[in-house]
């Protein structure tokens, strides 16, 4: 029995998104090892923790998403330097590796990472990992999530009490930015037609890219429940952004030039890029649609050589030129039945595409570069404060939760009291004021 940090960074909504917190606990869940939980959003590493004897340490993939906030990220590297000196296989779960790739390779490098749990193709690793040394790193492919068969479990209880799916056509997606290039925007695009052409066909839509309307927790999965169709597109980018200039260049640009087509703004902020990088992957919501038996409506794409169009989704052309086609067949529904009945099957039943196979895979690849053998005697010593460790996660989520329904709720009920009062650029300024800032 091996002794497994693993290591997270979350203050941000509440509750977790339930992919998300799936994919993070999928080691205590799954794995025969003591798992060793550590949220550096909201305390620092631990003395104790040197009084342990760990034999891996996983980066997830919400601690490497704080690169996101760049200078935040800097920050938490810099707090977490202790874990430096952990003797331990290192390996990284990222994500999103179309931004701020060189604050990714940079962690790689300092931290040494020995394995890079990578959801791009083989083909993208050298353009996004320019400067890390493939020969000592390991690399792997992986998805961006997978199926938790206690949330399988969950959904088909929560079936039995939806009722009928009174939906036709449903979707939830972030409105994606144009610095992420064509494939980016697609998730807009595939909302905004679907919203228009829907109701002339006498479809009932519930489609949304506004933040305030995410699912979270079970809701997402008894939304689904209530779709007949869901419509969406392979995650990722085509554009690679190193150090996030062109998100500043692309998201300056269009806050003066609101009505800019993508032609235009594709010409003044990234010209020539689009193309760059073809980071396509399938998402843990197409996973979800197959245990969900919702029928999926998907952009042309590869999804990972997993889901095949006409078999397990009905296939729209990434032009929208059978777009007539596609919405004749929803109105029909003569297809829905056979293609959820076969997707649940091939993808859910045969469970291929589980976090159990994910966990066995991660851990049994990466603690074969290990330089010393698991010792057993190690993992009972630490047993006691694997406990404390877990008590101490709870309480982790108890100030993650406690942030959300005071801090955050708070900083959103003033913010939409002084926009009542204030024009949205006077706010800016007033803002900028209380923070000791420079007017913008």
């Amino acid at each position: 029995m091996a002794n497994i940090l693993i290591v997270y960074y979350y203050k941000s909504e509440y509750p977790i998104r339930a992919t998300s917190a799936d994919h993070l606990y999928c080691f205590k869940t799954y794995s025969e090892h003591n798992c060793f939980y550590l949220n550096v959003a909201v305390r620092r590493v631990p003395s104790y923790l040197r009084r342990v004897k760990f034999d891996l340490v996983v980066y997830t993939t919400l601690f490497l998403s704080g690169r996101w906030d760049r200078n935040g990220f800097r920050e938490t590297m810099r707090r977490i330097e202790p874990l430096k000196s952990v003797d331990a296989v290192k390996v990284a779960l990222p994500q999103d590796e179309f931004l701020n790739t060189d604050l990714l390779c940079d962690f790689i490098n300092e931290f040494r990472i020995d394995h890079v749990f990578s959801v791009a193709p083989q083909s993208e690793w050298k353009t996004i990992y320019p400067n890390v040394d493939r020969e000592r790193v390991r690399f792997s492919t992986v998805l961006t999530g997978y199926l938790d068969e206690h949330t399988v479990k969950k959904i088909n209880e929560l079936a039995g009490r939806t009722g009928e799916r009174t939906i036709d056509v449903g979707y939830r997606a972030w409105r994606g930015a144009p610095w992420l290039g064509r494939h980016g925007i697609l998730k807009a695009e595939i909302a905004d037609v679907f919203e228009a052409q829907g109701p002339s066909k006498g479809l009932v839509t519930d489609v949304s890219t506004r933040p305030e309307d995410t699912f979270l927790g079970d809701a997402w999965y008894e939304f689904m429940l209530r779709c007949k169709y869901i419509i969406g597109v392979e995650g990722g980018a085509s554009i690679i952004d190193r150090d996030g200039s062109l998100r500043k260049k692309t998201d300056e640009y269009t806050k003066e030039h609101p009505s800019a087509t993508f032609d235009e703004i594709e010409a003044n902020c990234f010209p020539g890029l689009d193309g760059s990088l073809k980071l396509f992957a399938i998402s843990p919501r197409h996973l979800e649609a197959c245990a969900t038996r919702t029928c999926q409506v998907l952009v042309e794409g590869h999804y990972n050589g997993i889901l095949e169009p006409g078999r397990h989704y009905i296939e729209l052309k990434r032009d929208f030129s059978n777009l007539e086609e596609v919405l004749e067949s929803i109105r029909r529904d003569d297809l829905r039945a056979e293609i959820t009945k076969r997707a649940y099957r091939e993808i859910v039943e045969t469970g291929k595409y589980t976090y159990e196979s994910f966990v066995r895979e991660l851990t049994g690849e990466s603690l074969q570069l290990a330089s010393t053998p698991v010792n057993s005697q190690d993992s009972k010593r630490a047993r006691p404060l694997f406990w404390w460790m877990r008590m101490a996660d709870r309480i982790s989520w108890a100030a993650v939760m406690l942030n959300w329904y005071v801090v955050v709720s708070f900083k959103r009920r003033a913010r939409s009291l002084l926009l009542k009062i204030f024009p949205e650029q006077t706010y800016s300024v007033v803002v900028h004021r209380l923070k000791g800032k420079p007017e913008i």
